[in-house]
């Protein structure tokens, strides 16, 4: 059996993922109800939260990027402000593997906290075995 994860990253595709109904979203949606019950803390770097906030703004509206939001915090879902270590660590990252910035935040929140980044962006693969991944 796998090893129960001490707490969760989301990423932006995750949460997308979730918020669209996505069939992988469905998980997102199991996960965030089980680590709920077992009282397990799932974080969002801001730098995250943001790119899920400017992706409803540009396709759809600021008012659905604001409601977005909102239903990341009525899940009770952590925003975790960006210090120098995290930001150094994502730095490191994007120097070393060919991603987005904001993949970068995601990678480093979870190695700063260690714990289980929730993703199915192929963008991570390269760093599995350095962060733990729960693939979508």
């Amino acid at each position: 059996m796998a090893k129960k994860a001490k707490a969760y990253v989301l990423d932006t595709w995750a949460v997308i993922a979730y918020l669209e109904g996505e069939p992988s979203g469905e998980q997102v949606a199991d996960l965030i109800a089980t680590a709920h019950e077992e009282q397990i803390p799932i974080y969002m770097s801001v730098v995250n939260v943001g790119e899920v906030w400017y992706t409803f703004a540009r396709e759809v509206s600021e008012e659905d990027a604001d409601a977005s939001v909102k239903s990341l915090r009525d899940l009770r879902i952590q925003f975790e402000d960006i210090n120098w270590e995290i930001t150094q660590e994502a730095a490191r990252f994007k120097a070393q593997h060919k991603m987005s910035y904001a993949d970068a935040f995601a990678a480093a929140l979870a190695k700063v906290k260690k714990a289980d980044l929730v993703t199915g962006d192929s963008e991570f693969k390269p760093l599995d075995g350095e962060i733990k991944i729960s693939w979508l």
